[in-house]
This record gives structure tokens, sequence and C-alpha cells, in this order.
């Protein structure tokens, strides 16, 4: 039997934004990088489990590309916050939201256990905007949905935002940025270099939801 934290990790390694620019449509990026990254992470498990940080490596170098990291720091800012930065603030809100992310969903990564994850079959992707579902099955036989959101950028799709089993992980860090702005007096440097903390409460909220599977 798993605990709660380990049914969170593995609910939220389908957050993970796993899509490349080889495939043409959003759900292709889903359904082909998924299946590459599954089988590299089965090729060199016990290696990123004695070196964690060699996969936040691999992650950055697949996943960093494909993520809208400048429109996500912008969205979790939100206008109120983001038109007070410096250039130079958000692209350490940026690098600290990247860095974060792949810590994360790179633990959650490695407590996969081929249990299964099924992607959904596509939507109308005829916009500049679209999702991908999918389900993640954990090892005590409960099933979790995922939903991506996906914007077309230049020509290319784009992760925007995120919903893992109901919970809205973008509106999720917003509030979370809002709240760490007034405990933090509306300090924009100690909320931005403070940001892994909150990526934690963002956690153990998901977490929370893990224990609550889809019927």
């Amino acid at each position: 039997m798993i605990s709660t934290l380990r049914r969170g990790l593995l609910v939220l390694l389908a957050a993970l934004p796993m899509m490349a620019n080889a495939a043409g449509s959003a759900h292709e990026l889903v359904q082909d990088t998924t299946s590459r990254m599954l089988a590299d992470l089965t090729a060199n498990k016990e290696q990123y489990k004695q070196d964690p940080s060699q996969f936040y490596e691999a992650l950055n170098t697949i996943v960093g590309p494909v993520v809208d990291a400048e429109g996500i720091s912008k969205s979790i800012m939100t206008v109120k916050y983001s038109r007070k930065a410096t250039p130079a603030q958000m692209q350490t809100f940026q690098e600290n939201f990247k860095k974060g992310l792949f810590q994360f969903y790179g633990n959650a990564l490695l407590e996969y256990n081929n249990q299964g994850i099924t992607v959904d079959a596509p939507k109308d992707e005829s916009g500049d905007r679209t999702s991908v579902g999918m389900t993640v099955k954990g090892t005590n036989g409960a099933v979790y949905p995922v939903q991506y959101t996906l914007e077309k950028i230049s020509g290319e799709w784009k992760l925007r935002n995120v919903i893992i089993n109901g919970i809205n992980i973008g509106k999720l860090f917003r509030d979370q940025f809002a709240d760490a702005m007034q405990r933090n007096g509306n300090d924009l440097d100690k909320t931005i270099n403070g940001w892994a903390g909150e990526v934690a409460k963002a956690k153990q909220e998901t977490d929370k939801a893990a224990g609550k599977p889809a019927q």
C-alpha cells in the first residue's frame, strides 16, 4: 500500500509536459514523447535514482523548449505583478519556475513503475488552442485524469496549463504567488527567489487531490 505522498507523486508525473516538436499535432506530441520519455526512464532509472540531477537535465533538454515558460510565468504573476517586474526579474522567475517544475516532476517520474498511461482520443486542433486528455493508473488501481492545455505559438504547440484530478495547476500557482507577495510585503525579489517553497506547497495540494481518484 503506497502512501498519499507517493500517490501524489505518481499522479503528478502526468502533469509533466512530455512533448517534443518532432510531431505535428498536439495529440501526437503528447503520445509520442510520453512513449519516448518512459522508454528512457526504463533504461536509465537506476542511474537517475543515484543522481537525480542527470534526470533533471534530461527533462530540461526535452521538455524545456516546449513549455511556454514566458507565458506561464506572466500568467502566474498576473498583470498586477508582471508589469512591475524588470526583464531580469522575469528571466529569473522563468528559470526558477522551470527548475522547480523539472525537479518536482522528475521525482514523480522516478516513482512511476509502468502501471499504465493512456492518452485520450484527439480533439479538434483547427484553432490556436486545444487540450489533450490523459489518464494515469496508480499502483493502487486508482485512475487519475489529467488534461493539458496547449497553445500554438509561432507554428508550434506549447504547454500552457495542466489540470490534474480536478486541480487547476495554473490557478493554484497564481493564487500562491499572490499569497506569497502579501506575506513578503510585496517584495518581488523575495517571492521570486522563494518560489521553490511555493511549488512544494502546490505539491501538498495535489497530494490531497491524489487521495481522491476519479470514479
